[in-house]
Order: structure tokens, then C-alpha cells, then sequence
């Protein structure tokens, strides 16, 4: 008998699918972990050691399409095999790597390109294909998985680099991952029921094709920049914090523990935002997470001090978790439902285009001046760009208000 939606089979499924989330997420933190070491170590500038994030950000937005292809036409295990490959390749590599360049190279295609880009988008659609009446938790548990790994890995890995060194921490977390996402694959085998892939499609797109009385191509061309300029302005504490900490004489232990806090308390605002998107919808949650995430970077300028910067780090993680997913929202609920898994892996794309700018641009603006303090207000600008564009989108769709085209929005 083949499992069903919403059985005891989909949430033993949620599970493994929680564990490998959080285990691939590994590759997104090592980074900022390391960076300062692996700026000594090769003697590069501060934007060079930024740019293995950058690299591996876009490697693994450009391989999500890859990875959600092969999963649409094989299955989810298929990917996940080749991402347990490639992160541990990736990690074990780099590791051993004697050149920055071949550093980069292996952040970019290994770890990013065939890693971590399978246990991102290719798990959201699956899960979204088991649950029909929890549905929307069932998906917020899986991306849950992204900040759990933030708040267990970055500890993790500092403890390496205090005791084995950044290079030896490497290969052992390319050998576990390698091990523990090939057998959890092996548990993923089952397809969903074909009868789901249908169950619970919203309803075609409001306006008569015309989402927020737009041509769709500007109404995803806007919803793409609005990602990115949001991301970038995410990426500049999560990608700089144990710089900025290294910086301030606190040390890179401080900086980790502030970045598994951001992570780890983004993990109830991912939850809690995707409570709030049941009640007032994709684009006010987009909003409201976007105001909130510029109030914390302002924070950031005039207070240093290392009890309010951890006391700012679990704000900034509370108030940014539901951003991103809240994408997936806006898209369903303004396009046609048969579009849904293209809009949202474009725009996805481009938070992640938006988290490698921003990280190797903070790396850049702090080599020209010598602080972090013109990068937190080169994000805080970013920001004020996201939430602009989610405003105009949302003046458009509010009957009553100017420039709302005579289009109806669905409920």
C-alpha cells in the first residue's frame, strides 16, 4: 500500500527530512566561522576571505534548479546522494586546499553547486507534496532545518578551530556528512502519491493573469529584486558577526556563539511567521519581517558592547526568519498555482544572488575603510529597497488605497 499525505509515513518523513535539512545546511556557516583564520592563514584581504560565501551562494541557488529537476524527474533520494557526494568532496578538499583560489573554487562547485543546493528546494517541494491539511507548518519545519543547523554548526566547527585548527575541522565534517546524508537518503526512497502533486493548488493567479495588476514578468522581475535587496542586507551579520566580534577584541568564540543565537532564534521566527502568513498573507508578513530586520541593523551602529550585541544578534534572528519563506506565500497566492515551483525557485535564487553579495560587498566596504560600520549601513540601505518594493506591491492589492488597479485578490 503506498503511504499517504498527512499519515504517521509523512511526519517519520519530516523527520529525516528536518535531520538532512539541517545537516546540508552545515556548508552555509562554515564560512564566517573560519574566515578569520583563513584570512591569516592565506594572507588575503577581508573581501578575498568573504568571497568562498559568496561563491558557494550562488553555487547553490544555480544548482537548486539542477537538484529540483532531477528530484521532479527521479525522485528526491537521487539529489541527496549527489549533494551527500558533494559536500563531502567539497569539505574534505577544501581542507586540504593550498590555494585560495582552489578554496573558492571548491566552496563555489562542490559544496555549493552539489551540496547544499540539494537539501534546500528539492526538500521544500517534497514536503510540500506529503502534506495537504498541515501543509504550511509541515514546510516550516523543513526550512526550520536551515537555522538549526546555524545554531548547532557554528559552535561546533569554532570548537575545531580551537583544538585541531579550521583544516582538520573541515575533513571531519566532510566525512560525517558524507556518511550520516547517504544513509538518511536511503530512507527518502518513496516517491510522493502522483494524486498529491495536485492536492491543495491555490487558485489561479487574481487580475486575470495580471498579479498586483502587473504583467507577471514585472510583477517576478520586482518580487526578484525585492529578494535580493533583502538578503543582502541579512547576509551582513550573519555572514560578518565573528569578524566584527574578532574586531571589537571580544574573539571569534563570542562572535560563533552570537551567530548559533541569530540562527537558533530564527528558527522560532520561521515558525511563528508562518503562523502570522495564515492570518494576514505573504506580502504584510514580507513587511512586517523587513521593518523589523532594518530596526535591528540600526541597532547594530551605535551599541557594541558585548552583552547588547548578543541581546541584538537573538533580535535580528527573531525578527528576519520568515522573510525569506514568505516568498513561497506571496507567490501562491498572487501567480497561477501551475507557476508556483518556477516563481519561487527564481526568486529564491535571488535571496541566495543576494546573500553572496552582500557578504563578499561587506567584506569590500570594510577593506575601504576599515570598520563594519559603513557595511551595516550600506545593508540597512538594501533593506529600505525590499521593504519600498513590498509596500508599493501591497498599496496595489489594498482596495481603497491610491494605485490600486480594479483587479480581486484572493482570500
Amino acid at each position: 500500500m503506498t503511504p499517504q499525505p498527512d499519515s504517521r509515513f509523512a511526519a517519520f518523513r519530516l523527520a529525516v527530512t528536518l535531520a538532512l535539512m539541517t545537516i546540508g545546511a552545515s556548508a552555509m556557516y562554515v564560512v564566517p566561522v573560519v574566515l578569520p583564520a583563513v584570512q591569516a592563514e592565506f594572507g588575503v584581504p577581508r573581501a578575498d576571505a568573504s568571497l568562498p560565501y559568496a561563491l558557494l551562494m550562488i553555487g547553490m541557488g544555480v544548482g537548486g534548479v539542477l537538484m529540483g529537476r532531477l528530484a521532479d524527474r527521479f525522485g528526491v533520494m537521487v539529489p541527496l546522494i549527489v549533494g551527500a557526494v558533494g559536500l563531502g568532496l567539497g569539505y574534505v578538499g577544501a581542507g586540504l586546499a593550498n590555494d585560495i583560489h582552489v578554496f573558492n573554487l571548491l566552496h563555489g562547485v562542490l559544496l555549493g553547486f552539489l551540496g547544499v543546493s540539494a537539501t534546500f528546494s528539492p526538500l521544500l517541494a517534497d514536503t510540500s507534496l506529503w502534506w495537504v491539511k498541515r501543509r504550511g507548518i509541515a514546510v516550516a519545519v523543513c526550512a526550520s532545518g536551515n537555522y538549526l543547523g546555524g545554531a548547532i554548526w557554528p559552535p561546533v566547527l569554532q570548537h575545531f578551530v580551537d583544538t585541531i585548527g579550521w583544516r582538520q575541522g573541515y575533513i571531519v565534517m566532510g566525512i560525517f556528512c558524507a556518511v550520516s546524508m547517504t544513509l538518511l537518503a536511503l530512507l527518502m526512497r518513496v516517491r510522493p502519491p502522483a494524486a498529491t502533486s495536485s492536492a491543495g493548488s491555490p487558485a489561479a493567479a487574481t487580475g486575470g493573469g495580471r498579479p498586483f495588476g502587473l504583467p507577471p514578468a514585472t510583477a517576478l522581475a520586482l518580487l526578484m529584486v525585492a529578494g535580493t535587496a533583502c538578503c543582502v542586507a541579512m547576509s551582513m551579520p550573519q555572514v560578518h558577526i565573528v569578524a566584527y566580534c574578532s574586531d571589537l577584541g571580544y574573539g571569534a568564540a563570542r562572535g560563533a556563539e552570537m551567530l548559533s543565537l541569530m540562527l537558533g532564534v530564527g528558527i522560532v521566527s520561521r515558525l511563528v511567521s508562518g503562523w502570522i502568513c495564515d492570518h494576514i498573507g505573504g506580502l504584510r508578513t514580507l513587511i512586517l519581517g523587513s521593518f523589523l530586520q532594518g530596526v535591528a541593523l540600526l541597532l547594530f551602529l551605535p551599541f557594541d558592547g558585548l552583552v547588547p550585541l548578543y541581546v541584538i544578534s537573538a533580535l535580528f534572528g527573531l525578527f528576519q526568519g520568515g522573510i525569506v519563506p514568505s516568498y513561497a506565500i506571496i507567490v501562491r497566492e498572487h501567480f497561477p498555482a501551475r507557476e508556483a515551483g518556477a516563481k519561487t525557485g527564481a526568486i529564491i535564487m535571488c535571496t541566495l544572488l543576494g546573500m553572496a553579495l552582500g557578504g563578499w560587498m561587506s567584506g569590500g566596504i570594510f577593506d575601504m575603510t576599515g570598520s563594519y560600520r559603513a557595511a551595516f549601513v550600506n545593508g540597512i540601505a538594501w533593506n529600505a529597497l525590499n521593504l519600498c518594493i513590498a509596500f508599493v506591491l501591497l498599496r496595489r492589492v489594498t482596495p481603497g488605497w491610491p494605485w490600486t488597479p480594479a483587479v480581486a485578490v484572493r482570500q
